[in-house]
């Protein structure tokens, strides 16, 4: 895939969002719909979905599409808890290398985690994709997925 056609991409999988979740106001709605539509979309993806936050340090497996995630994931593990504890973006081109990371699937060989934020500046849980591929993510994927997330996270009533 070129980078402009993975761009482009990104804009088609925004604007069908933006369709589908219009007027939805159930943040497990939101992320149930996104989850379907990156995954479907991107041939990369293995495994897209959300942690949302349950407690305070604690992420639990949200919608998400592809084989069995980790049910629970403490902001002290793994790269979605990095990204909860730090707030922004991590994009991870072999996972082996990641300190602490977390292997859920065995499958795993590279991974982008994106935090979502709710209009008030809290983080409600984070995006998690996995590739069977290394290197499998770039900037195009951070840029397209934060602004996914930006629209998932507006969707959110509180902190």
């Amino acid at each position: 895939m070129t980078p402009e056609s993975k761009r482009q991409l990104y804009r088609e999988v925004m604007e069908r969002v933006n369709h589908l979740i219009a007027g939805e106001t159930d943040p497990i709605a939101v992320m149930a719909t996104v989850a379907c539509e990156l995954h479907h979309a991107f041939e990369t993806f293995d495994w897209t979905g959300f942690y949302r936050v349950v407690e305070p340090g604690l992420l639990k497996i949200g919608p998400y599409q592809g084989g069995h995630g980790c049910l629970t994931i403490p902001f002290e593990r793994g790269v979605c808890g990095a990204v909860a504890r730090l707030g922004k973006t991590l994009v991870v081109p072999d996972v082996r290398e990641f300190p602490g990371y977390i292997a859920c699937s065995s499958s795993c060989r590279s991974e982008i985690v994106v935090p979502v934020i709710s209009p008030a500046g809290g983080l409600v849980g984070v995006l998690d994709i996995d590739s069977d591929r290394l290197a499998a993510f770039d900037e195009i994927d951070r840029i397209g997925l934060e602004k996914i997330c930006s629209v998932v996270g507006r969707v959110h009533p509180g902190d």
